[in-house]
């Protein structure tokens, strides 16, 4: 182990438990939650096995009143969860790290579309995203709720958790008690700020008694308030000096999701340092926060200077389970750093399990036994034609695996779209996806990689491999064929690109519309580089926000807001209905009805067509291969977001000559006598 990192790596001392190490896997969604049990159970035993010195559930219900579907989270209502509980405890336990739950009660923000019990709330107010509102809580209602608490923290303990959390932030119902603005009580849960804090105090006593010295008692706690309307920074800063020595851990988060798990578009690493620096020397007690970290330089320079006492992590460790594990042994270089995309949390939001752009094993780790550090055995001769992201991983892979590999590529670069899009404004650390997997290929005698190299078929057969992988990915189409045209669009003259055009280096002339028929990234961040090189640029979408589909990502507000700052003009609920070199008309999506906008150029980013040409050639009209296997991968198979081509190339070089690849193990909720108690 490089001496430098040892201070990572102490023991810490937290209540009547000790972490093994400062490496902590904070409370993080997974898309998984009570449904899938052996799902959850089996990734939360990677990143225990990794190194990760804790490792937590996501929100874990304490009662049916906190249904937050249709997104997934754990449950523990009662004691038939104590199975999947003690489940992923257990499979913690087994690689000598700490279990940690977070007991959750949504408040007015769930809308128990699954239960259809009432919501609750310090006052009745409108769920998150239903037509209903949340039932005022009595004093009634508060006895029940610390009732439900306290039953769940003793199955916690009963399921073998070390570490108990209760929970204040996020918007969810001990929040709602904290407001200033929501908590309009006469009672002694209102007013003053000791007041507010009532139900929170009595929760962590309650908690502390529940548990005894079997469990440390954590909570998660925004530092700054929950916005100046509600708990300002100051009176978070009384709380934390108040309450300091009744837990014994501090997990330190912002109000503000968008920057406490903002994308690398926006938000850069240990962007919360400033506001938990201090926070530390107001409890007394072990304080844990995040801040994207991936470089363990800046791990250790949150420890050593007293930021906190642990790091924290979510969207790291899925990236890289093994990460504590890598930095231990010296092996810096074989770090999947997190891209900061935010793709986990968007599945999350989409009820799926994470995915990762860096990690494809994540969720699979038991529905297919995938593992991230390790692959099957396997020997023969490869092709990859293609050195995109699918073609990357592929060739990694079965380098790793033992097989002979060539990698070709007509580019004189390596990484097709993402070091096109890793140039574009914000997305630069995308570049990790390339740059990981060329340093693992250096590194492996047996795969060689060929650029410059523009194979035709003829050239591919005659090179012999055993099996052909074609990742040849896709390209933007000009003619406009997307979500609201399923055919081109006419009329389309003059000057019209598309965001390869974009990417290569050229510069639509004069005023611009970019059309955005895709509605994630890619729109918004070509019309902002336009506009940031000086062009007079109109985003116009047929979605009715500017990249739509980027609030699973956390990234909307923060998107349009940059286009507006950027002095883009912006048109939503419209599609372009032609352009005929100097103006472009558009049609409403809801009434038809037609306008025109002045302009120069025209950029089109509605769909790619999969350039899948050389793979037909070589399999001929009716699908079969001659000689070798052939398999499209990535992009040119199924056009899709950079995590999805990733996995693509991982699934085909993983599978390749293993006579794997049926559907993936479903799981089912645990069926076991009660845990122990």
């Amino acid at each position: 182990m490089d001496a430098r990192f040892a201070p990572l790596f102490e023991p810490l001392r937290v209540g009547p438990v000790t972490a093994p190490n400062r490496f902590y896997q904070v409370p993080h969604c997974s898309g998984m939650g009570y449904a899938l049990p052996q799902t959850l159970a089996a990734m939360r035993a990677v990143k225990a096995e990794g190194g990760w010195g804790v490792v937590c559930t996501e929100y874990c219900s304490i009662h049916p009143s906190s249904d937050d579907h249709p997104y997934p989270f754990a449950s523990n209502w009662d004691d038939g969860d104590l199975a999947n509980l003690a489940a992923i405890a257990d499979a913690v336990h087994r690689h000598g790290a700490l279990a940690g739950i977070e007991l959750w009660h949504g408040g007015s923000y769930v809308a128990n579309l699954g239960t259809r019990l009432p919501t609750l709330g310090v006052r009745s107010m409108p769920a998150h995203s239903d037509p209903s509102q949340s039932q005022r809580m009595d004093r009634a209602d508060i006895r029940r709720l610390k009732r439900w608490h306290r039953a769940a923290a003793l199955r916690a303990r009963a399921a073998g958790f070390d570490i108990v959390y209760v929970y204040p932030s996020h918007g969810y119902l001990l929040s709602e008690f904290l407001s200033r603005a929501l908590n309009d009580r006469g009672d002694e849960y209102g007013g003053t700020l000791e007041n507010r804090a009532r139900l929170f105090r009595e929760l962590l006593e309650d908690t502390r008694d529940a548990v005894g010295d079997r469990c440390a008692v954590a909570t998660r706690f925004a530092v700054n308030g929950h916005g100046a309307e509600h708990l300002d920074a100051t009176e978070a800063r009384d709380l934390l000096g108040a309450l300091g020595p009744i837990p014994d851990l501090w997990d330190l988060v912002i109000d503000d999701y968008e920057e406490e798990m903002g994308s690398s578009r926006f938000v850069k690493e240990a962007a919360l340092e400033a506001r938990v620096r201090g926070a530390r020397a107001l409890t007394g007690r072990p304080v844990v926060s995040v801040g994207r970290f991936t470089s363990p330089e800046t791990m250790l320079r949150q420890v050593r200077s007293g930021v906190v006492d642990l790091i924290g992590a979510a969207r790291p460790s899925i990236a890289d389970p093994y990460l504590p594990a890598k930095v231990r042994e010296g092996r810096i270089e074989d770090i999947r750093e997190c891209i900061g995309c935010n793709v986990c949390y968007a599945h999350n939001s989409r009820g799926a399990p994470i995915r990762c752009t860096q990690n494809p094993t994540i969720g699979e780790e038991w529905r297919r036994g995938w593992h991230p550090e390790r692959v099957p055995d396997g020997r023969g001769r490869v092709l990859i034609v293609g050195a995109g992201p699918a073609g990357l991983e592929a060739a990694q892979v079965l380098g790793k695996r033992g097989f002979d590999v060539a990698l070709a590529d007509g580019e004189r670069a390596a990484g097709g779209r993402v070091s096109r899009e890793s140039r574009l404004p914000g997305l630069a650390e995308w570049a990790r996806v390339r740059d990981y997997r060329t340093g693992q290929i250096a590194r492996m005698a047996n795969v060689a990689l060929y650029l410059g190299n523009r194979l035709e078929a003829a050239e591919v057969r005659d090179y012999g491999a055993d099996h052909v992988l074609i990742a040849t990915g896709a390209r933007w189409r000009r003619d406009g064929l997307g979500r609201s045209h399923p055919v081109p669009i006419a009329p389309l003259r003059g000057q019209v690109y598309t965001p390869d055009d974009v990417m290569d280096g050229v510069s639509p002339p004069g005023s611009v519309v970019v059309y955005d028929d895709d509605h994630y990234y890619l729109g918004p961040v070509i019309a902002l580089a336009l506009a940031r090189a000086g062009a007079q640029v109109r985003y116009v979408t047929s979605a009715g926000r500017a990249g739509e589909w980027s609030e699973y990502t956390a990234e909307q507000a923060r998107t349009q807001r940059a286009l507006c700052e950027a002095g883009v003009e912006i048109t939503v609920n419209e599609s372009v209905a032609g352009f005929d070199g100097g103006v472009v008309t558009t049609a409403c999506v809801f009434s038809g009805r037609e306008r025109v906008i002045p302009a120069d150029s025209l950029v089109l980013v509605t769909s790619r067509e999969p350039q899948d040409a050389l793979s037909e050639a070589l399999v001929g009209p009716e699908g079969e291969e001659e000689g070798a296997t052939v398999i499209r991968i990535g992009d040119c198979r199924q056009p899709s977001i950079i995590a999805a081509a990733v996995y693509s190339g991982h699934k085909a070089a993983r599978e390749l000559g293993t006579g794997e690849g049926a559907a993936p193990g479903r799981d089912r909720v645990v069926i076991g006598a009660p845990a122990r108690r």
